[in-house]
């Protein structure tokens, strides 16, 4: 790790798959490099990913899950720096963002779903990256799976904020899907 070159990003773009004819490795290594990951993700939210994907080939880790989770170290050592800020004296709106892959999971063709919620504009509160239930059909199918998903985590926020008595009347919510936009506008 000392000796290791700078790396830009958590994660490469060619996404994991089970890789079932390469070296495994050490089940008990790798799980807990992904527990400490997993541990990291409290105060490092732009490892959440990343790390979620290498937690899902725990049981049958090869060499290329395995470099993946070392990538992730290698990210968190140039990025040592980073973290979570929380500035005094500014506002508490709450702001949602979404997004997710089209089937991105290349072992059951599944999605995932990535969600963000600010308070104040700024003071990232909660975040997650999780593999769809279900297998959709359509990138408008994927975004209002997520979308819903969003939406009952920013709820249930609100209704927590509310016994500290702050109130929401509206809540933005950001998505890059106006297909997804317009069915949840326009339910059947």
């Amino acid at each position: 790790m000392t000796s290791c070159d700078s790396i830009g990003t958590p994660m490469a773009t060619k996404h994991l798959d089970a890789d079932l004819s390469r070296t495994p490795v050490d089940q008990t290594k790798y799980r807990s490099k992904v527990r400490a990951l997993m541990y990291l993700t409290a105060s490092r939210p732009d490892i959440m990913h990343a790390t979620c994907y290498c937690a899902r080939y725990q049981a049958q880790p090869t060499e290329k899950h395995l470099t993946a989770v070392k990538r992730i170290f290698w990210y968190l050592k140039d990025t040592i720096h980073m973290g979570l800020w929380y500035p005094k004296d500014t506002g508490f709106k709450l702001t949602a963002f979404l997004d997710s892959d089209y089937a991105g999971c290349l072992d059951l063709r599944k999605s995932t779903s990535i969600g963000i919620q600010f308070l104040g504009g700024d003071k990232l509160v909660s975040w997650s990256s999780k593999k769809q239930d279900c297998t959709s059909m359509s990138s408008t199918e994927v975004e209002y799976v997520s979308l819903s998903a969003c939406c009952a985590q920013v709820l249930w926020m609100r209704t927590q904020l509310t016994y500290y008595d702050f109130h929401f009347d509206k809540i933005h919510m950001y998505c890059d899907s106006k297909a997804a936009i317009a069915i949840s506008c326009n339910p059947v």
